[in-house]
């Protein structure tokens, strides 16, 4: 007879102080993004011809360097029998949500939360999901007790929602505007 075993106390606390932070900052940036009067201005596009292809380019650098998250992560874990360098994930990551940075600035100052086009209302909502679950990871990153799943569990939520952010903007924006600098 085989017998489940039921997780411990410790891993559902180690867990609770990183998903409930996580929950907050979704739910704290969704309700700033609805509750703001948006500007409808964009602040500082830098280098761009407009804000929407700053988001678009800074949000495709994101979404590729997603990628070597997860490339770099599987290396980390044993998955590809090719040994990437640990400060590759490091910096791939960091520079991933720096790029966010300005976009999402963007987005919840100009824009706020919107719901009155499903594309929008998908990609606001995506987008406070990402800064929800990245928090939750950064958190439990740590955490040398938290079960084993929890990081690529997170991780991959966090590429989920940055694929489908890529998806609902940059996509969007090279098929229906073009491709802009």
């Amino acid at each position: 007879m085989t017998t489940l075993q039921q997780p411990s106390r410790g891993t559902a606390t180690v867990l609770l102080l990183p998903l409930l932070a996580g929950g907050l900052a979704a739910l704290a940036l969704g309700v700033y993004g609805r509750a703001h009067t948006p500007t409808g201005f964009a602040v500082g596009p830098a280098g761009f011809s407009a804000a929407l292809p700053m988001k678009a380019w800074l949000t495709t650098g994101a979404f590729v360097l997603a990628i070597v998250q997860v490339v770099s992560a599987l290396s980390m874990w044993g998955r590809l029998g090719v040994e990437i360098p640990d400060g590759v994930h490091r910096w791939s990551g960091r520079l991933a949500f720096l790029l966010t940075i300005p976009v999402a600035f963007h987005c919840l100052y100009a824009l706020g939360l919107q719901y009155d086009v499903p594309r929008v209302l998908a990609h606001s909502l995506l987008g406070c999901f990402f800064y929800g679950v990245f928090t939750a990871k950064m958190l439990a990153l740590p955490k040398r007790d938290a079960p084993g799943w929890t990081l690529p569990v997170l991780g991959g939520l966090a590429f989920t929602a940055l694929v489908g952010l890529w998806l609902t903007s940059s996509f969007w924006f090279f098929t229906v505007v073009g491709v802009k600098v």
